[in-house]
């Protein structure tokens, strides 16, 4: 039984007539004759009793007729289920994301992707980046916002927000009245940092600031969240150097130089695995890129 038959047999059985039939299915009436009879052939039943006046269904055509009508209803929103899937319209995405990147980054993006492709439901999952280079070999996640750089074979990283890192000292610290604090300044200090272990190539980028000054930082305290070295910052425990998007909402209670003249600039990309590109990707990439001030 194919689905041509069933279309052109609800159109006859609806219209009651193959004339008129065969010019709504752009048909000649011999080629639609011979289809309702391969239907016919493959249920082993009548569907219409006709002659050279009328049409008319048999009690086997009338069940046919509901159930065909069924049948190419939900065959239609199949079609258009797998297209907009297809196009990037409809379907799921895992998302992991650093928990950095949640104050102003992630939410935006994602209000913005969902407002413009309502049909796509998103799972997002709080990840450190290491975390989230595993997730993504193992097929555990679709794509993540990650600190960068991220040096992995297999995986392509599309750059989407960059903002310039800042020195995060507590109030009440020696230097916090120093009108030009530099980095160079820090060099006995003990820092607080979001720890190697989790970003490495992102520590790499901010220890490089320091031995760009002249030495490699003290560090006394790594952390898996940045929000918990702010916190040690602010109890006297070290100083940090931290992405500027990190301090911006605490100025009240930290002394924040931003680096403004370093080139070093702290990064945040959509990671995703090599081959791994679907339209579902490229739209939310192509989002966050519209979001972001590059």
């Amino acid at each position: 039984m194919e689905l041509k038959h069933l279309r052109s047999f609800v159109q006859v059985a609806q219209l009651l007539s193959f004339s008129r039939a065969s010019r709504q299915l752009h048909l000649s009436q011999p080629a639609l004759s011979t289809q309702i009879k391969m239907l016919e052939a493959d249920l082993g039943v009548r569907l219409l009793e006709r002659n050279r006046r009328t049409v008319r269904l048999t009690s086997a055509g009338q069940a046919l007729l509901a159930d065909a009508r069924e049948i190419l209803q939900q065959v239609a929103e199949t079609e258009q289920r797998v297209a907009r899937i297809a196009s990037g319209e409809a379907g799921h995405l895992r998302i992991g994301f650093v928990a950095s990147a949640t104050a102003e980054i992630v939410p935006a993006i994602v209000l913005a992707f969902r407002k413009k492709y309502p049909g796509v439901s998103l799972e997002l999952k709080n990840m450190p980046t290491v975390q989230q280079v595993e997730a993504l070999r193992a097929g555990a996640i679709d794509a993540g916002f990650v600190r960068m750089p991220v040096a992995e074979d297999g995986l392509t990283v599309h750059l989407v927000h960059r903002e310039p890192f800042a020195i995060v000292l507590s109030k009440d610290h020696p230097l916090a009245g120093k009108k030009d604090l530099s980095v160079k300044q820090l060099a006995q200090e003990p820092f607080v940092c979001y720890g190697r272990r989790w970003a490495p190539a992102f520590y790499e980028s901010w220890t490089g600031i320091c031995r760009r000054a002249g030495f490699s930082p003290t560090v006394v305290q790594e952390t898996a969240e940045m929000e918990t070295a702010l916190a040690l910052v602010a109890a006297g425990l070290g100083v940090a150097i931290l992405p500027e998007g990190m301090t911006k909402r605490r100025r009240r209670v930290f002394r924040i130089k931003v680096l403004s003249q370093e080139k070093t600039r702290s990064e945040i990309g959509i990671a995703m695995l090599n081959g791994g590109e679907s339209p579902l990707l490229e739209h939310l990439v192509a989002t966050a890129r519209k979001m972001s001030l590059l």
